[in-house]
């Protein structure tokens, strides 16, 4: 049987060997991280030791570094109206961000607003200055460092400098960006940062919330009870997926300028094979600085959804650039933000690759496309007829 071919690293990585060995090795762990015992204490150590490994990857202070079960919670554990002390009148988002920010944490949703991006997937820099010029009080802004579907990288230290002139706060979604491109949270200016462990080969359950300094990693928990993860977040901690994403931390950090130039490389002999195989397709953010790893691409008269089935029929992992709800196929929101046409946004199909991918993984690629485009232009054109 012809080995699968998995190109959807930004859903989930796979899982890094020295995160298996680490999550392993701390599965043998017997005690409670919050006991005084031995078995405690050694549970405890493993935890952090991954807090450090974890900060290192940002360049964080570890006391400031804030387990959660991942991206998502800690996006919401960020977003509250109190940040460093103050009260926040404002969330301003960019359209393109998570449906986890978008969802708005814990404002009111009254007190949410969207600003608008570019045609080519970047945060409109102006329209930021000019809503907190026009604001009364103070905003937490939240903007992703990568975009997840498009792979478009935004301009977060600029960001940062006109949301703090404004006397705003920044949180950073860098889930998508870590481990691709460099991320330190102090060269970035932000002063909220949100990783996931899982997209860069942890274990799945584990996420951290860094505050770039001790006051902005206090923040009211969503999670209340004990005192783990310095009253922070209740509960016992998932040691097993902690310990996995510290050594998938330090992997990423190790590797990182190596496998940035490798995945660019396999990136540009994947979008140069679809460019020969179908002249007309489209790339999205190809004018922008994107990550390395990501290609979002369409061809007109395409369905995604089909080109996704037919990718996995021939051994391609790929994902669509579509969001599916109750059997009912919607244009990317991200897509329809950039202005994308919904019929050309319902074809983008999204490839993300990672370190362990290959030169004949990318040739596979290729010849899967040339084998299924044609068939999925001209059915999908005979079913929109």
């Amino acid at each position: 049987m012809t080995e699968r071919i998995y190109l959807d690293w930004n859903a989930s990585a796979p899982l890094r060997p020295e995160a298996r060995a680490a999550a392993l090795e701390a599965l043998e762990a017997t005690g409670n991280p919050s006991s005084i015992h031995v078995e405690g204490r050694a549970a405890r150590r493993l935890i952090e030791q991954a807090r450090d490994k974890v900060a290192a990857l940002v360049g964080a202070d570890p006391r400031n570094v804030v387990f959660t079960s991942g991206g998502t919670e800690a996006n919401m554990l960020a977003l509250v109206p109190a940040v460093g002390g103050t009260a926040r009148d404002k969330l301003l988002v960019s359209a393109i961000e998570h449906p986890s920010v978008l969802a708005g944490g814990r404002f009111p949703a009254a007190a949410m607003e969207r600003l608008p991006v570019s045609a080519g997937g970047e945060i409109d820099l102006a329209a930021l200055e000019r809503r907190l010029a026009a604001l009364e009080g103070r905003a937490l802004v939240s903007l992703m460092l990568a975009n997840n579907e498009t792979g478009v990288v935004q301009p977060i230290s600029q960001a940062a400098q006109i949301v703090h002139a404004a006397g705003g706060l920044l949180h950073v979604d860098a889930v998508q960006a870590v481990g691709r491109i460099s991320c330190d949270i102090n060269a970035l200016g932000a002063d909220l940062l949100t990783l996931s462990g899982h997209k860069i080969g942890a274990p799945k359950g584990a996420g951290a919330l860094i505050g770039r300094t001790a006051s902005l990693s206090r923040l009211d928990p969503l999670i209340k009870g004990g005192g783990q993860e310095r009253n922070m977040r209740a509960g016992t901690e998932n040691v097993a997926a902690i310990a996995g994403f510290g050594a998938a931390a330090a992997a990423a950090r190790d590797g990182l300028a190596a496998d940035r130039a490798r995945m660019a490389a396999l990136r540009e002999r994947l979008e140069a094979g679809l460019k020969a195989a179908s002249p007309e397709v489209v790339i999205f953010g190809a004018a922008a600085e994107r990550l390395p790893n990501t290609t979002l691409f369409a061809v007109p008269g395409m369905k995604a959804e089909t080109a996704v089935i037919a990718f996995d029929l021939e051994g391609v992992a790929v994902s669509s650039g579509a969001a599916c709800s109750s059997g009912k196929v919607q244009p990317s929101h991200v897509l329809s933000a950039m202005g994308v046409p919904p019929q050309l946004a319902r074809a983008a199909v999204r490839v993300s690759l990672g370190p362990s991918t290959t030169e004949s993984q990318i040739g596979r690629f290729i010849e899967a496309w040339i084998k299924v485009s044609g068939s999925l232009v001209k059915r999908s054109e005979g079913i929109a007829a």
